[in-house]
């Protein structure tokens, strides 16, 4: 019945341009109660907007006004857009690209334009810190551990940048581990798999490890990776010794906890000593289970 009600209540502000809450009630002859629980259900899921000051609120289509203001935006600003958003709703729906850029600023009642310039200011922020499409985690990690282990540490993207909050890398990251969704992780393989090839060849490894998981699922993504990558170069076997009690690192606060965590956890199973280990783990934190991981290794 609502959503009877409310498809016929686009239709009509699609027929009319746009239509007041008294307009509504008087043509559909319901009470006005019911009318504002339909145009705000209709405004929460970015259908429709509103114009005016109460008593003069009129409301209209949200398609009317992307047509609109997607002219407003050039080119080229689209192109970064398309390349670089992705918003996994909270009901999992995928807003890509510039299309589901519109759909995320109308859920946000965001300025499209304005949002947009924001969007690309922002991402350019971060782009120093990228090169040859890897960002260097060193300065992060020597800050953290004076004494590290690793020698080279690279992240492939940020988890998440200020306003627009987790980059389509984060997205992709966080969903194909939580929902143990196949289908995106084979979407996160195909988005790593160059940087991992390029780092082998250009630092000439001679055998890979990846950070086992702590917490158990069906489809382990880490798992996962470490199948689809294919690669031809020789494994560590890094093994994660099981406890009582299952405690992830990111539920630790202390930086002498996840050191404590990582070092009685993690556990080398390697007798072959290798020159140039690239080890690789889905997400970085303090930076503790990389360092520790390597700290066994050597």
């Amino acid at each position: 019945m609502k959503e009877k009600t409310s498809e016929k209540i686009l239709e009509y502000i699609k027929k009319k341009g746009q239509a007041s809450g008294n307009e509504l009630t008087h043509h559909f002859n319901i009470t006005s109660r019911a009318i504002r629980k339909q145009l705000s259900s209709m405004l929460e899921e970015g259908l429709i907007y509103k114009i005016g000051r109460p008593p003069k609120v009129f409301y209209l289509l949200a398609e009317d006004k992307i047509k609109k203001e997607k002219n407003t935006v050039d080119e080229k600003t689209k192109k970064v857009i398309d390349d670089n958003f992705l918003n996994i709703t909270p009901s999992g729906e995928r807003q890509e690209g510039f299309e589901g850029f519109i759909s995320w600023c109308l859920k946000r009642k965001d300025p499209l334009e304005k949002t947009a310039k924001e969007y690309i200011e922002t991402l350019k922020k971060y782009k120093p810190y990228k090169k040859d499409g890897l960002i260097n985690g060193m300065y992060k990690l020597k800050g953290t551990f004076p004494d590290t282990s690793v020698n080279k540490l690279f992240y492939l993207d940020f988890y998440s940048i200020e306003r627009f909050g987790k980059t389509k890398l984060g997205q992709l990251l966080l969903y194909a581990k939580q929902s143990q969704n196949r289908g995106l992780i084979k979407e996160l393989v195909d988005q790593i798999r160059p940087q991992i090839a390029e780092l082998i060849k250009k630092y000439k490894i001679d055998a890979v490890g990846f950070i086992p998981p702590t917490v158990k699922r069906e489809i382990q993504l880490m798992r996962e990776l470490e199948r689809q990558l294919h690669l031809t170069t020789p494994k560590i076997s890094l093994v994660k010794v099981k406890t009582p009690v299952i405690v992830p690192q990111k539920t630790l606060n202390k930086l002498e906890d996840r050191i404590e965590n990582a070092k009685r956890t993690i556990v080398v199973d390697e007798i072959k000593k290798f020159k140039t280990i690239l080890l690789i783990d889905d997400a970085l934190g303090s930076g503790a289970t990389i360092n520790e991981t390597a700290k066994k290794i050597k």
